[in-house]
């Protein structure tokens, strides 16, 4: 069986509610093959007291002050050395366990290491309950035009290779929705995006995209426009529109 190296990184501030569930999910990876990176912007609670006691579990905790999200993760790229990076923000979990496990046993024998490794995300609420899958479902087959419709993979659930995400680092003219434009970047120049066909995320849905909804959903567009072309696009959104009042009331 393959057995590439996970970068897990989770960038934080002022996580101290969330931040546990994040730091026993990966504290409870059967997955030997791990390194844990913490990229913490200067938390002024009791975050970092709560990471000290995950430590054995924590390769190496970077606490200083960035310029917002984006920025933090550029830092936790930079300092990777896995064949494979996961964001794995405060709040969120893997899914089961034995999650890299179930994904690297995935990966079929004798072509080498996909670019990219995608799979399926759960929601879950503040207090951990199963909120069931995204609206998007993750699709068969991955391209960056599948996009087109919108983020039909979570961000968590992209396992972008060391070498993809290394030479794609995040545009921080954007502020909320970066992870799009990075994720469809990788996307262009990849060969190979295997599908594991497995739940691999648990996402905490009041994220910072769901708090800045109106800012995220303007640069959205924009990152839309720009690698699908602005008629595209406002064919798209006008679908949505039209659609809307007769979407069944969905996460």
């Amino acid at each position: 069986m393959i057995q590439p190296k996970f970068s897990i990184i989770t960038v934080c501030f002022n996580a101290e509610s969330v931040i546990e569930r994040t730091l026993k999910s990966v504290a409870e990876q059967t997955y030997p093959g791990v390194e844990y990176l913490i990229i913490d912007g200067a938390s002024k609670d009791g975050t970092l007291e709560i990471v000290s006691r995950y430590e054995q579990h924590i390769t190496r905790v970077v606490s200083e002050p960035d310029h917002g999200i984006y920025d933090a993760m550029n830092k936790g790229i930079s300092l990777a050395t896995g064949d494979y990076l996961c964001f794995l923000n405060a709040g969120d979990r893997f899914h089961r366990g034995d999650t890299l496990a179930a994904i690297a046993a995935s990966i079929p024998d004798g072509n080498g290491l996909p670019d990219v490794i995608y799979g399926e995300t759960h929601l879950t609420d503040t207090d951990g309950n199963d909120l069931g899958t995204r609206r998007f479902q993750a699709p068969e087959v991955l391209t960056w035009k599948s996009f087109k419709q919108g983020m039909m993979v979570c961000h968590q659930a992209f396992f972008a290779s060391a070498q993809m995400s290394k030479s794609h680092l995040y545009d921080l003219q954007y502020r909320y929705s970066a992870d799009q434009d990075w994720c469809i970047r990788i996307m262009k120049d990849s060969r190979w995006l295997h599908n594991t066909r497995l739940v691999i995320i648990d996402y905490l849905k009041e994220g910072m995209t769901t708090r800045n909804r109106i800012p995220s959903l303007k640069e959205r567009f924009r990152i839309m426009a720009r690698h699908y072309g602005l008629l595209s696009t406002l064919l798209h959104h006008l679908w949505f529109i039209i659609r809307f009042p007769f979407r069944k009331t969905d996460n």
